[in-house]
């Protein structure tokens, strides 16, 4: 073989390396960044792109989806001198590939930081209740902070989350004796309030019950009068009408005497003088001869 064959071939293959340098394909939901000559020089968007060999130089291409970071447990004061672990999440986008190049060497780290820094600077202002309670206005602060402040680098902060807030060992301790106590005070007043409206509808309903048992009573009562007025009329009309003399009236008085003795406080009677008379009548009338005259 030649030498003129070989610099031949030798030249083909660096052309081939050359162009296969210069021909870049981005994907999708991907950004780089192009430096010529060691200076900034464009930002390359997805497709098929075409740069200069060994001029520009193509970084490490920026992923533009959003990105989900947690950091680990830090230690927060609050203001009643409480040290609690808070876990963070934080949901970020990059916006800018140049300023995330270009701004900050690391811009995960300056997240995590400027986290640390931000949570304790709002959880220090607030006791430990109002850091269990009040989630969300601690999210929406430190949001606020970390996406003005990450605003020049580039980068977006769409979310923050408190993943985990841990008291320690003995007030999570004295919190669940609180709520066990809390628990057993809402049970005592339940099963008082449930004793109270049972023992109000009991007596409510023996009271339901002693009113419409008089009002039978007395509903009997005046029919039981009514009835004996009744019979005494007819008694008495049947009597006007039959025009009975006193020898009938002397019988069914002596009728009506086991009736009347059957009240044990009947321990007196008074006998009519009229009822003498009768009797008298009626024994002369059984007897032999006839009735003693009336003196």
């Amino acid at each position: 073989m030649s030498a003129g064959l070989i610099v031949l071939i030798v030249f083909a293959l660096f052309v081939m390396f050359t162009i296969s340098r210069g021909i870049r394909i981005i994907p999708q939901a991907r950004a780089g960044i192009v430096e010529r000559l060691g200076r900034y020089y464009r930002t390359l968007t997805p497709g098929l792109s075409l740069i200069i060999p060994f001029v520009d130089r193509l970084r490490p291409l920026l992923d533009l989806r959003e990105q989900v970071v947690s950091f680990p447990p830090q230690p927060v004061i609050t203001e009643d001198n409480l040290v609690v672990n808070i876990d963070t999440v934080i949901y970020y986008q990059v916006s800018d590939p140049k300023a995330a190049t270009y701004e900050i060497a690391d811009y995960i780290a300056g997240i995590e930081q400027l986290t640390v820094t931000t949570l304790r600077n709002v959880i220090g202002g607030m006791t430990l209740e109002d850091t269990l309670t009040s989630r969300d206005q601690i999210n929406a602060q430190l949001r606020g902070v970390l996406d003005e402040a990450t605003g020049k680098w580039g980068i977006r902060v769409g979310r923050v989350e408190l993943k985990a807030v841990d008291p320690p060992g003995s007030i999570q301790e004295a919190m669940e004796k609180q709520m066990r106590a809390e628990r057993d005070r809402r049970a005592a007043i339940l099963t008082a309030e449930g004793v109270k409206q049972s023992q109000i509808l009991t007596a409510e309903g023996e009271k339901q019950s002693a009113i419409l048992k008089a009002e039978g009573q007395r509903e009997a009562q005046i029919l039981g009068a009514q009835g004996q007025s009744q019979a005494i009329e007819t008694v008495f009309e049947a009597i006007h009408k039959g025009d009975a003399d006193p020898k009938l009236l002397a019988y069914q008085y002596l009728q009506m005497l086991p009736q009347i003795a059957q009240g044990d406080a009947n321990k007196v009677w008074i006998i009519p003088s009229e009822f003498t008379e009768a009797m008298n009548r009626i024994g002369g009338q059984l007897g032999d001869g006839p009735p003693a005259p009336r003196q």
